[in-house]
């Protein structure tokens, strides 16, 4: 007598590397835009106005901008990182991987 094998797939429900840098971004700024304070904060230090930021946010340069002024504000860093459950190492990575800095001489 033959017995039939089972064959389970897994499929993960999360990728295991984490969310891409361009999903860290728009995941930090849905969390700036919840707080009207923070939110008016990130205008005035970015320069960014309203209907540029809604225009592009598809923009590597534009995104890493919302993570460069969660990087300058340890406090913001680390209420986002608690907020998103991502590590604050995490959220300054895919600032990098937008907008890497300049290479050192």
């Amino acid at each position: 007598m033959c017995k039939s094998s089972r064959w389970r797939l897994t499929i993960p429900l999360t990728d295991s590397a984490g969310p891409d840098a361009t999903t860290v971004a728009l995941m930090a700024l849905s969390w700036v835009l919840q707080d009207e304070h923070r939110a008016q904060r990130l205008l005035a230090l970015t320069g960014l106005e309203p209907d540029h930021l809604r225009h592009a946010l598809g923009e590597p340069a534009v995104l890493a901008s919302i993570l460069d002024f969660l990087a300058n504000h340890e406090n913001d860093l680390m209420a986002a990182s608690h907020a998103l459950d991502l590590s604050p190492e995490t959220i300054v990575a895919a600032r990098n991987t937008l907008a890497p800095p300049p290479a050192e001489m």
